[in-house]
């Protein structure tokens, strides 16, 4: 097979629309024969670490805007859906990006992320009661639905002051959105994505009033406090989007996080075995978690001036694919990258991105992972795959599991 062959079969198998549910060979033939290929849609796409972080970190590659849909996708922004995520802080460049994560960044200090640990811990607790009880009689249960979806969606509604009784109702609309995202915005997708943001904007609208004429020690109210002290500085749009945002971010990338890394733990049971044996170190297990098999494998960017990345020039307004979970694995970068190995010297990955836009809720995924794991495997010692479990379907961003059945070993 040609060089050129293994390329095109490579790129071929990456963006199949079913999906690739081993995505790493095809990211080590473009790291080695393409690390910035032009596609035949003009788009570059980038396998290696270090010009990944170079466009997430130079202020010459942006994000895909407000002013970047009007130009390339005329007439997208009537669309609800599209209208509240070019509003969002992750769809920003400077200076509205700044202002945005300037004034939700306080609720996600280090010091306001340590207050909510012993919350996490009881929380996590009641989720392994819950699942201890659904696996009577050695029945089979799905931990993504038991465990890794209720986890950050309670803490991520608690932070965000949404009550109880909504959450569940929110966790659909939300992924409604997520799938218009990974469907480009067209289709079906995009009009089913259009009723929800109308009916989270509408449920949100009534929680700011409420938060407004009751203010609580959430960020519904920080924020809302913010946009009262200067109404310019946050936009009643602004601040719906943005809490959509947080509600879906504060829970997929975790989600993702925990069952990728339990996947990979009962997949090896000499690592399960030693994790257990030394979970009082569970941070480096957790970043080898992130680097190995990363929530989020795509990210992209357009290029604000004309330019060059690996010997491939870029006119301005080229869009840029950047495969994280390529970058990732990147053997310049990490020696035996495809060899998960918790003892690994540290460097950093990309699985939170880079830059102005790194995860702002990094810190809080890390944290319920490293209170997670250990639980989980101090409180069910025979635990195993119930079977072979398949990824997400589709093409998209966000790596994981739709379904991850377990068998708990209750005894």
């Amino acid at each position: 097979m040609t060089e050129a062959t293994a390329v095109r079969r490579a790129v071929r198998s990456l963006f199949d629309p079913r999906g690739c549910p081993d995505p790493y060979p095809h990211y080590a033939v473009l790291r080695t024969h393409a690390p910035a290929l032009r596609l035949p849609d003009g788009r570059i796409l980038l396998s290696r670490h270090a010009e990944c972080d170079r466009v997430l970190r130079n202020p010459a590659f942006r994000v895909e805007d407000e002013q970047w849909m009007d130009a390339n996708l005329p007439g997208a922004g009537e669309h609800p859906a599209v209208h509240s995520l070019m509003a969002e802080m992750v769809n920003c460049n400077p200076p509205h990006h700044e202002r945005l994560r300037r004034l939700v960044g306080t609720a996600f200090s280090p010091r306001r992320i340590a207050e909510l640990r012993p919350a996490v811990t009881a929380l996590v607790d009641s989720l392994l009661d819950r699942l201890a009880a659904g696996a009577g009689a050695g029945a089979a249960v799905d931990f993504m639905s038991g465990f890794a979806l209720p986890l950050p969606i309670t803490v991520i509604g608690e932070l965000l002051g949404l009550p109880e009784a909504d959450r569940a109702w929110f966790a659909p609309r939300v992924e409604a959105v997520t799938r218009a995202i990974e469907q480009d915005l067209t289709g079906e997708a995009l009009k089913t994505a259009d009723r929800a943001v109308e009916e989270l904007w509408e449920r949100l609208g009534d929680l700011v009033e409420q938060r407004r004429r009751d203010p609580r020690p959430d960020l519904v109210s920080t924020l809302i406090a913010a946009r009262e002290a200067d109404g310019d500085r946050l936009s009643r749009r602004e601040l719906l989007a943005n809490l959509v945002l947080l509600y879906s971010a504060g829970y997929e990338t975790t989600s993702n996080l925990l069952g990728n890394g339990l996947a990979t733990l009962l997949s090896r049971p000499e690592l399960l075995a030693r994790l257990r044996a030394e979970s009082g170190r569970i941070g480096p297990w957790v970043e080898e978690m992130l680097r190995h098999t990363p929530p989020i494998t795509l990210a992209s960017r357009w290029a604000a001036e004309d330019t060059e990345l690996a010997g491939v020039p870029l006119r301005r307004g080229a869009e840029v694919l950047l495969l994280l979970g390529s970058a990732n694995r990147d053997e310049s970068r990490y020696p035996d990258p495809d060899r998960f190995d918790p003892d690994r010297p540290v460097a950093a990955n990309l699985a939170f991105g880079a830059g102005a836009h790194y995860c702002l809720g990094a810190v809080l995924a890390r944290m319920e992972a490293e209170i997670a794991f250990p639980a989980l495997l101090a409180r069910f010692p025979d635990i195993a795959l119930a079977q072979l479990p398949e990824r997400r379907q589709g093409f998209g961003a966000l790596n994981g599991f739709a379904e991850l059945p377990l068998l708990l070993g209750t005894r």
